[in-house]
């Protein structure tokens, strides 16, 4: 196995054109233990990390542009970030440990195309774009298309994804992400939720609510946005009509698996419950943003 750290964009698309056994990486956190527990090991791998854009991170005219292979400790870490998205922020700082995180990215996250992957709600429930370079030039995509099924994507042979496009969020808005783990920290989510919301007032203007770990891919729940949007918060809490719909539709989206994480019947509840208080926090946390 060779390995070759390109430093453009172009390098590492030349590299990918020159062996067909060659795959990209953005932090190897799940790459490495894939290949000690047995997986074929590619004949050359691409370190993204050394190309600058991908491990860039600005925000112009309202939108935020984040490499596809800045670590995720870069942007708990990062203020203005957390503020604009918290809970964006919070699916980032559960990607593993500590040291993890100063290797794990969004794009490393969301390729891996885990259906328990952290970010990959919040990033959906914002809106966010993925920027993806090939030997076409480069396209956009919305994170929500990329993942097709467990370990599998929409991006083409010779594709990766360079950087993601999160645009701000309108005034009074806020997000907010919460998964279920077996232990208390290190663990891969048996349920993840994330809601993001915007206020008008004390009514709920506009939702968004996406599930993770309980279908082959990440899951948008409709019904629990409309069930969400004309509600009104009420001395800073949802009633609990509109949170047991909220539960009921997230329950009713799920498609799980039996695995040893979790029943079926077990994950459809945990849903409920995630998404009700995800939602609880959003509308809190939208109710005081500026």
């Amino acid at each position: 196995m060779r390995y070759a750290a390109p430093t453009t964009v172009d390098e590492a698309l030349e590299l990918l054109r020159s062996d067909p056994d060659s795959r990209v990486f953005a932090g190897a956190t799940d790459l490495i233990p894939q290949i000690r527990a047995g997986r074929p090991e590619p004949a050359l791998l691409i370190d993204l990390k050394r190309i600058e854009r991908l491990v860039a991170v600005s925000h112009n005219n309202g939108t935020w542009t984040v490499g596809a292979a800045t670590p995720t400790a870069a942007l708990t870490a990062d203020t203005e970030f957390s503020a604009t998205f918290p809970g964006l922020s919070e699916a980032s700082g559960l990607i593993g440990s500590d040291q993890i995180q100063n290797r794990s990215s969004w794009g490393g996250n969301l390729c891996n195309a885990s259906p328990a992957a952290d970010s990959v709600p919040a990033l959906i429930v914002n809106d966010a774009t993925a920027v993806i370079a090939g030997n076409s030039g480069e396209r956009t995509a919305s994170v929500a298309d990329v993942v097709t099924g467990p370990g599998q994507t929409s991006l083409s042979d010779g594709e990766f994804i360079i950087e993601f496009l999160v645009n701000d969020p309108p005034a009074n808005s806020s997000d907010a992400y919460l998964r279920l783990i077996p232990r208390t920290e290190m663990d891969i989510a048996v349920v993840g939720a994330a809601v993001q919301l915007t206020m008008d007032g004390d009514t709920v203007a506009s939702a968004r609510v996406a599930l993770g770990a309980v279908a082959p891919t990440f899951v948008r729940v409709p019904d629990a946005e409309a069930a969400l949007v004309g509600s009104s918060l009420n001395n800073g809490t949802l009633d609990d009509g509109t949170l047991d719909a909220v539960a009921a539709a997230a329950s009713a989206a799920c498609n799980p698996i039996d695995d040893k994480r979790g029943t079926i019947q077990y994950r459809r509840q945990v849903a409920g419950v995630l998404a009700k208080r995800a939602a609880q926090t959003a509308a809190q946390r939208a109710q005081g943003a500026s």
